[in-house]
């Protein structure tokens, strides 16, 4: 009789212990990225207000040693999605890589048994492109697709625009069983907080932006937790802000970038504070289990609800690997102990040095030893064979922070090859861009040819360079750093395709379809434009347009496509259908300078110059870089008698269109500045 009651105890013990024996309810899981497990005041921190993350955390469950796998954004939130580790699903870093469908999304999963799905995404790292929509009913990625692919354009939107399209998708599906993830991208770099938060944190803007997503998930989220529902709310990563010298993200993998926070909530749960440490991989298989599915075989995780002591967790930091052929970081973190294996290795005891002040390699030789042997276990080898990474990738992926190149060789590294030694050029690399953004183009060369003197034979340097020069217009030096970057056999097709661009800017379009005929069989978007682009300039107009459709064919939405066949249709003189295609193209993003240029042109044919007006300096207004839009405005004000417009349109393109490339059409200004009355 006793055994009986005591069998009959435990397994009460055990329902209580896992929500998946109750009926299977709404499912919201909330990724924030880039935020720091210290960052929020459940964790303690008083320079913050978090109430809304508090008042979860005083309700759920606290997982104070969760870790991440990746510390990028797209390779940990494939890890979060999937229940699988990097080198399971082989996605790796944020550039090239996109999911395999045959490794199956959590949303594929709840799908089955009857789930709807929706995904609300904030940037562009996890563009549906990567792979991440399968499953998913819904996966709202409209965070300003389309903008100009060669400049630093942060292509994102804002935690209440985000929250506020996944609460409408939430409530029209009202009766069924939901799951929701949410993406919130502001608290990664750069820091800009809306008010009041930009003021109320000035002395530290970072910490501003998690007090802006706070506030805006109090008001959001709150209506939406019923009681049935299951809520778990991470981070893909956190951010260095300085520690080991490193200034963001990408490069180490220690606490401050590794360490997530990790919240549970669901109503019935107990609160506590759960101080084993765990791993992204345990969140699907948490899921699964509240839904009352069977977690596949391949999924090496555990329920969150069921923690009995601490998890061994893999973890890599391979972009400096990937794009610049720096040395590979991979690590375990097992029993309290982390080591990251590098040609200098570190080993800390977490519990006892949490800022990882004091690497025990030397002093626990064994420790070491055993946690290579873990770490061989887990076969993690890095493989990128069939890595591609686009144009406009790397464009906006340059915008985010991260460098992408091509740099994983096949040698055996020395401590030269280790971060740690290299983490003065991974600042400089982080000045290019931040001197860039402040508009000091001057500086931001001046960096990036420091870099390349130091590592003439990294690709990612080069094209960087190759980049700030181009937006100089020093355009013959940027050709040569991106014919250098090809040379060396590192470059991505992203500089193959900037490269073409550009020499087909300059009129060396026979040049240019040499450089991008490899890449003419490719479904890249970026690089059949580019390709289109060049044949169009050639002359050869039937197979631009070819190029152009076949990219309408794979997306009927790309606004670029549309806008280059508006271009070919212009200049065989077929103007109302260059009308027909621009206007598709800018009703799809009307903030595309050259489209707007162009439509300028085509009403100026149509003898209508007071549209023609509007558009180029709708044009101009986006990009002060379109010159063509510029010349134009002045000498159409001009003939109008517009004569203050007309001169201060002439005298901005004298001043600033560059002169290689329009000496004469500046002389012609300069006539007609000095025939202005």
């Amino acid at each position: 009789m006793k055994r009986a009651l005591l069998l009959l105890f435990l397994l009460g013990c055990q329902r209580a212990e896992t929500p998946a024996a109750s009926k299977a309810g709404d499912i919201i899981l909330i990724t924030i990225d880039t935020m720091r497990a210290d960052s929020v005041g459940f964790a303690g921190n008083t320079r913050v207000k978090t109430p809304f993350l508090d008042r979860i955390a005083s309700e759920g469950i606290v997982f104070s040693n969760a870790h991440a796998h990746n510390v990028v954004t797209l390779p940990s939130h494939v890890n979060i999605l999937t229940g699988l580790y990097p080198y399971q699903h082989g996605v790796r870093d944020n550039a090239g890589f996109k999911l395999d469908p045959k490794h199956e999304t959590v949303a594929t999963m709840l799908r089955r048994p009857g789930y709807t799905t929706g995904a609300f995404i904030g940037a562009f790292p996890l563009d549906s492109r990567f792979g991440l929509n399968q499953g998913f009913d819904i996966y709202d990625d409209n965070y300003g697709k389309g903008e100009a692919t060669l400049d630093f354009v942060i292509q994102e939107r804002p935690a209440t625009a985000v929250l506020g399209a996944a609460t409408r998708w939430w409530r029209s599906n009202e009766g069924k069983k939901r799951f929701m993830w949410v993406h919130l991208y502001d608290p990664h770099a750069p820091y800009r907080p809306p008010e009041p938060f930009a003021t109320q944190y000035a002395s530290n803007l970072y910490l501003g932006e998690i007090a802006f997503v706070d506030d805006a998930l109090n008001k959001s989220l709150p209506p939406l937790l019923g009681k049935n529902t299951l809520l778990i709310i991470t981070s893909d990563h956190g951010e260095a802000l300085g520690d080991h010298g490193e200034l963001t993200h990408g490069l180490f993998a220690y606490e401050s970038t590794l360490k997530i926070p990790l919240l549970v909530w669901k109503s019935g749960v107990k609160h506590r504070v759960e101080s084993a440490y765990v791993r992204h991989i345990d969140v699907v298989p948490t899921i699964l289990s509240a839904a009352g599915i069977s977690k596949p075989a391949p999924l090496l995780g555990d329920s969150l609800f069921a923690v009995r002591g601490s998890r061994d967790g893999y973890f890599e930091s391979l972009s400096a690997a990937i794009n610049r052929g720096w040395a590979p970081l991979t690590g375990v973190i097992h029993g309290g102990e982390k080591y990251i294996d590098l040609p200098i290795g570190e080993l800390y005891d977490l519990p006892r040095d949490p800022a990882e002040a004091n690497n025990l390699r030397d002093e626990r030789r064994r420790d070491v030893q055993e946690a290579r042997s873990i770490l061989a276990n887990f076969h993690a080898g890095v493989n990128v064979a069939n890595r591609t990474i686009s144009p406009e990738e790397a464009a906006r992926l340059r915008s985010l922070g991260y460098i992408a190149g091509s740099g994983v060789r096949n040698k055996t590294y020395t401590a030269a090859d280790d971060p740690k030694n290299l983490v003065a050029i991974d600042r400089k690399l982080h000045d290019i861009i931040d001197a860039y953004e402040h508009h000091d183009v001057t500086q931001a060369i001046a960096i990036a040819r420091e870099v390349v003197a130091v590592r003439p034979d990294m690709a990612a340097g080069r094209e960087l360079l190759a980049f700030v020069l181009q937006q100089h217009e020093q355009i013959g030096e940027a050709i040569a750093n991106l014919r250098e970057a090809i040379r060396a056999g590192g470059e991505t097709q992203s500089a193959r395709v900037q490269l073409g661009l550009l020499l087909t800017e300059t009129g060396r379009s026979s040049e240019a379809l040499k450089i991008l005929a490899p890449l003419a069989q490719s479904n890249d978007p970026d690089s059949l434009n580019a390709y289109g682009i060049a044949l169009a300039d050639g002359g050869k107009f039937d197979d631009a347009a070819q190029q152009f459709q076949r990219v309408l064919k794979s997306d009927p939405n790309s606004a670029p496509a549309l806008q280059n066949l508006g271009i070919v249709a212009l200049r065989r003189d077929d103007v109302p259908s260059a009308q027909q295609y621009l206007s598709r193209a800018l009703d799809l993003n009307p903030r595309l300078p050259l489209a707007l240029n162009t439509m300028g042109v085509v009403f100026a044919r149509q003898g209508d110059f007071a549209h023609a007006v509007e558009y180029w300096s709708r044009a101009v207004a986006i990009d002060p870089h379109q010159y063509d839009a510029l010349y134009n405005i002045g000498l159409v004000e001009g003939r109008a008698g517009h004569r203050a417009e007309a001169r201060a349109a002439l005298q901005k393109f004298v001043n600033t269109a560059p002169k290689e490339r329009y000496a004469a059409d500046i002389e012609t200004a300069r006539r007609a500045l000095t025939a202005l009355p």
